[in-house]
């Protein structure tokens, strides 16, 4: 077996520790605030399908199931008993009888976990906000374990910063929508496009910009910002050279660019396309390097993880789409895109095998993927629909909002509100996730993401 192979199978084993540590402990977040709490916790489970081992502690199951793409914690308590004086009845094809048959059929199961020691211990006999606690600490624990890998990654690894050192030098100015018009083989600059300012001003790779229209530049946000705003102006600029200070005039050329993020990556619309905007551009990229933060910096990183994550859920059906037609057509998926636990176990193993790229760095990406990882979890369970944390949640505050308005009326409280009732619809968001689960396998195993 190559180095490279190693490599690669290293950085899969790695995220795959990590991201089923992940999604333990998001369940820890589940589990502590409910036994906090006092409801009785059956069964804390990682993974679904067959037990593979399990172990009781106390009144607790725990264990770990061959399937390891979840987890799980029970409750009792979670539904209302079934309601008195329900008549039996024979199956029917009636739509709307067979959904309540559904939530009936969902009670009563239930019910068969209480007995009389779980009186008080039942997690729908909590108080509204000790509910919402309990099902959003496992979104919580996804946020920690994000803030604290990437308080590591930035206090001591660093991370990835543009700085003002000229990274490479193009030889001529091209916007982007012609530049998505050429063919891909095509060289960068014909004879009749324009020259790239810095070209002409006599920048080189390795040189370090110290000063652009009188003032002085220590980063790279900070002299983007000033070529951008100084379109079709002859501006100042001052450099250093092999410790040689060097002065030139440049004028900035107005150019339709992509938007870009901190790390100079591309961004994209919520429809998938890329933006772009008009800008002063002056034909330089900025090296990047390694530096390192403190803390508070992290939560910066993470913010923008949180951003970007938002993104792409809230049009998730529409990155979906663009997805499958990914995989039956020549197009290239969104860099930006979802992807599967296979599509980052991928990417964790080229980044593991990449061979000119230190051991260090190799750590602080599989770091920042991870971390990643943490934050989708966080925001993908935080949709509010069942059976997702974010449904549970949803259905206690709407809860709170009916006992609000009943008072508000002088009505009688109307009780727990009955997620029974959105059992159908908790089957459908099931398959939807399954379905979502098995298209963005199928995507990465025949049509990858590519990031190296």
């Amino acid at each position: 077996m190559s180095m490279e192979l190693l490599w690669f199978v290293a950085g899969v084993l790695a995220m795959a520790l990590g991201i089923a540590a992940s999604i333990a402990l998001h369940e820890v977040g589940h589990l502590v605030p409910a036994k906090l709490f006092g409801v009785r916790v059956t069964q804390y489970m990682v993974g679904f399908g067959a037990t593979l081992v399990s172990w009781r502690r106390g009144e607790t199951e725990y264990g770990l199931k061959a399937i390891p793409l979840g987890g799980y914690v029970s409750m009792v308590g979670m539904l209302p008993p079934p309601r008195e004086g329900r008549p039996a009845r024979t199956a029917s094809t009636g739509l709307l009888q067979q959904m309540d048959d559904l939530a009936h059929t969902a009670r009563v199961g239930a019910a068969e976990e209480l007995g009389p020691e779980d009186e008080g211990r039942q997690f729908i006999q909590l108080p509204v906000w000790k509910r919402v606690v309990i099902m959003l600490g496992g979104p919580f624990m996804n946020l920690l374990i994000a803030l604290g890998l990437t308080v590591l990654l930035v206090t001591t690894l660093g991370t990835a910063t543009p700085t003002t050192t000229v990274g490479e030098v193009f030889r001529c100015v091209v916007s982007a929508q012609e530049q998505a018009q050429r063919p891909d083989d095509e060289d960068r600059c014909r004879d009749s496009d324009p020259a790239a300012p810095a070209h002409e001003a006599g920048l080189r790779p390795g040189d370090r910009i110290v000063a652009f229209d009188g003032r002085a530049m220590q980063e790279w946000d900070e002299l983007s910002a000033a070529i951008r705003d100084r379109a079709g102006q002859q501006t100042a600029i001052t450099w250093e050279r092999d410790g040689r200070r060097m002065h030139g005039e440049i004028t900035p050329r107005l150019t339709e660019r992509p938007v870009t993020d901190a790390l100079g990556q591309p961004e994209r619309a919520p429809d998938g396309s890329a933006q772009t905007e008009h800008v002063g551009f002056i034909g330089m990229g900025s090296q990047i390097q390694n530096v390192r933060g403190t803390p508070a910096d992290a939560v910066g990183v993470v913010g923008r993880q949180v951003s970007g994550v938002v993104d792409v859920v809230t049009v998730l059906p529409q990155r979906l789409w663009d997805t499958a037609v990914a995989v039956v057509t020549p197009a290239e998926r969104d860099p930006n895109g979802p992807m599967s636990v296979v599509g980052v176990g991928r990417i964790a193993g080229e980044a593991a095998a990449l061979d000119d790229v230190a051991l260090s760095d190799k750590a602080a990406m599989l770091l920042s993927l991870l971390a990643g990882v943490n934050v989708a979890l966080m925001v993908f369970n935080l949709i509010p629909l069942l059976p997702l944390d974010g449904g549970h949640v949803a259905g206690a505050l709407f809860e709170q909002l009916r006992r609000w308005w009943a008072r508000l009326r002088g009505r009688p409280d109307p009780g727990p509100f009955d997620l029974a009732t959105m059992m159908p619809l908790t089957y459908v968001v099931g398959a939807a996730m399954l379905g979502m689960g098995l298209l963005l396998i199928v995507a990465d195993l025949v049509e990858p993401i590519r990031v190296f």
